[in-house]
């Protein structure tokens, strides 16, 4: 058993080559638009087909699955709210933030005249049991900001309402991102999502990069950069073409879909 997390790293990867090698085929939670390249060079050593099937969710839409309690409130106070104005924030089930993180947040929210559904888990905040907001916010912010301790992801993207994304880049709030069209501001935490942040803002270009030192300034450059300038209106437009092509991967004779009927074909002839 490894006894640091770089061995134990390693020893994870090994573990999964090996399985992959033993393996009749390789399910993937990606779209061959999305990685081709890397797609291309797997298959180069892969003794086993991929399957490139995803994005998984679509297959299954607004599952039920969630460990959390989701906050009901999110949908009818989207509603309530102009096309494409929320920025939706969420930094996923396992990242965490600092009080001083919530206190800089909170402000660039405020300052960036932009409405925002915000989520944040309980026991998230670093050093506190309950959330603690700075003095003002909520009388500066009133009712152009909700926030809440978990929502509807799946549906909350796909609501009109939702302008921009600011992630944690995890590989499913990526793909589901992606998905309906939402650009990102990426503030990748730990693992995977740094890569996933260099796909999405350098590769892909549907999304920007927001600083690791989180200072309110920045914060409200970005929403704005991303929301409402001239500067991101790129990656809006970019991002609904990235939908347009998922749409286009789940259909008939898409990428995905007839990567599913391959790999049906597999498993019925074993």
């Amino acid at each position: 058993m490894a006894k640091n997390p770089t061995d134990a790293a390693t020893e994870m990867r090994a573990a999964m080559l090996n399985a992959t090698e033993r393996s009749s085929g390789v399910i993937l939670n990606t779209m061959e638009f999305l990685e081709y390249a890397a797609l291309s060079t797997i298959r180069e050593y892969s003794p086993a087909p991929l399957f490139a099937t995803g994005p998984f969710h679509k297959l299954a839409p607004f599952s039920a699955s969630s460990l959390l309690q989701e906050d009901a409130r999110c949908i009818s106070w989207l509603d309530q709210q102009a096309p494409g104005s929320v920025i939706y924030v969420s930094f996923g089930s396992i990242a965490s933030l600092s009080k001083q993180d919530v206190v800089e947040m909170a402000w660039g929210l405020a300052e960036s005249e932009q409405p925002f559904l915000w989520v944040i888990r309980h026991g998230s905040v670093l050093g506190s049991t309950e959330l603690l907001l700075p003095d003002g916010f909520r009388e500066r912010v009133g009712d152009r900001g909700l926030i809440v301790e978990w929502a509807s992801q799946q549906e909350v993207l796909a609501h009109d309402a939702v302008g921009g994304f600011w992630t944690h880049c995890g590989w499913n709030s990526t793909l589901e991102s992606v998905s309906e069209g939402v650009p990102m501001l990426c503030r990748p935490c730990f693992g995977d999502q740094f890569l996933n942040m260099r796909y999405i803002c350098y590769v892909w270009k549907i999304g920007l990069r927001l600083e690791n030192v989180l200072d309110r300034g920045n914060v409200e450059d970005g929403i704005r950069t991303l929301m409402v300038n001239i500067q991101g209106e790129e990656r809006r437009n970019r991002a609904m073409e990235f939908k347009a092509k998922t749409e286009l991967c789940l259909r008939e004779g898409g990428s995905s879909s007839s990567s599913l009927d391959e790999f049906t074909k597999l498993i019925s002839s074993v």
